[in-house]
């Protein structure tokens, strides 16, 4: 068992630890089944995290891998970014498809030892713009605080490959504090992000304590927590969660939903709870390719989260993280789906095409005016800041 473990017999909560079939995607009918003859919907998350599936071996057990997958859990235990998927989230998986877009969103293939033209190891910039230990600052009014280095699920197209489940798990606040007197020191912050990791793996008293020091920062107007909690581990998004994340006045949760298998009866019941707190939740979907890379599959998602009350924010361009050259697709492909989405969705189900430049120079919405020119596979692109940034896509043999 790695550092990066999250199955260690006897461990009682994640921040302590070292380390189904395929159906239709009808966003109202999709079921759930159990696993490891146990009811997954009325599952304790605790269970759901030590009962997560980290080796090749038991996965074997549960679904009928390929020679790739089976080269790429090797490969990725060995490179320090393993596998690790929960058994709600095993249960999504086709057991017999490849090309299930669970499947491809949580399982190793060989491919992600291959490097491509512009893969990078930390392509925002983050270890360029630490203003303090765990602190991320590239923008001026806004920080990253980065209070956990673990996940239930460890996905494939992580931007934070690097350092996910390699640090100890959750920061303790004495290890924050220089973070916390950073921006006591900044007025004009008024926007934390927290994140990781998953700050949802953290105990309900670490977070409340987490947002309660925050709240006592009078310039810090809103919290943003991003998790992907309500996915993978939806059991996670209990009361005593809600009232922690109450701790603070204004706390967005943002949230990872990349296709309409996601939307299950047990992730509509954590939106619906995080929403009837009083707690708005937000969308930032990955566009992935073979998993959401069509009009029709985009749709169905963005209009099922609108349902659960869930506003559809981004749809971000995969960032060139090594090793995702498979999963990644051209700019112009989402500028395609945008455009097809234009009229069949109502506006408040759009999120907006965004990348997020590499080099930790931000966010550009995919817009004409935001493009400078295009040579083959390289886009120029204009930030905010009116630098000039290319953007690689990932080569056709990659597509």
């Amino acid at each position: 068992m790695t550092s990066r473990s999250l199955c260690s017999a006897g461990n009682r909560s994640l921040e302590d630890r070292p380390g189904g079939r395929y159906t239709s995607p009808s966003v109202d009918t999709i079921p759930t089944t159990a696993l490891l003859g146990t009811k997954i919907s009325t599952a304790d998350w605790r269970w759901q995290a030590r009962q997560a599936t980290t080796s090749l071996a038991a996965l074997e057990k549960l679904i009928h891998l390929t020679d790739a997958e089976r080269a790429g859990v090797r490969a990725a235990e060995a490179a320090g970014f393993p596998m690790a998927v929960t058994p709600y989230y095993l249960s999504l998986i086709d057991p017999d498809d490849p090309n299930c877009p669970i499947r491809r969103q949580c399982i190793p293939v060989a491919d992600e030892s291959i490097e491509v033209p512009g893969d990078l190891r930390d392509p925002l910039g983050e270890e360029a713009h630490e203003v303090a230990p765990n602190l991320v600052q590239r923008y001026p009014d806004r920080v990253l605080l980065l209070c956990t280095d673990r996940c239930a699920v460890y996905c494939r197209f992580c931007t934070r490959s690097r350092m996910v489940g390699a640090g100890g798990g959750a920061a303790s606040l004495d290890k924050l504090e220089p973070a916390f007197r950073y921006i006591e020191s900044h007025p004009e912050i008024h926007d934390v992000i927290l994140s990781g990791g998953d700050p949802a793996v953290m105990a309900s008293s670490r977070i409340a304590a987490l947002l309660e020091r925050l709240a006592a920062i009078d310039h810090v107007d809103y919290v943003r927590f991003a998790t992907r909690a309500p996915v993978t581990i939806p059991q996670r998004i209990t009361e005593d969660l809600c009232r922690a994340l109450r701790t603070h006045p204004a706390v967005w949760v943002m949230t990872h939903f990349n296709h309409p298998k996601e939307l299950t009866p047990e992730s509509t019941e954590a939106c619906a709870r995080l929403a009837d707190h009083g707690i708005p939740v937000m969308n930032q979907s990955v566009l992935l390719r073979g998993i959401n890379d069509s009009a029709e599959t985009l749709e169905t998602l963005f209009r099922g989260l609108l349902k659960r009350r869930v506003r559809p924010y981004y749809l971000l361009q995969a960032d060139p993280v090594r090793g995702t050259g498979h999963l990644r697709t051209p700019l112009q492909t989402g500028l395609d789906l945008m455009a097809a989405l234009q009229g069949r969705v109502s506006g408040i189900a759009l999120p907006k095409l965004v990348v997020d430049t590499p080099g930790g120079h931000g966010k550009v919405p995919i817009a004409p005016e935001n493009i400078i020119s295009r040579d083959g596979g390289t886009t120029i692109l204009e930030t905010f800041r009116g630098e000039r940034i290319a953007y690689l896509d990932p080569p056709e043999s990659s597509q």
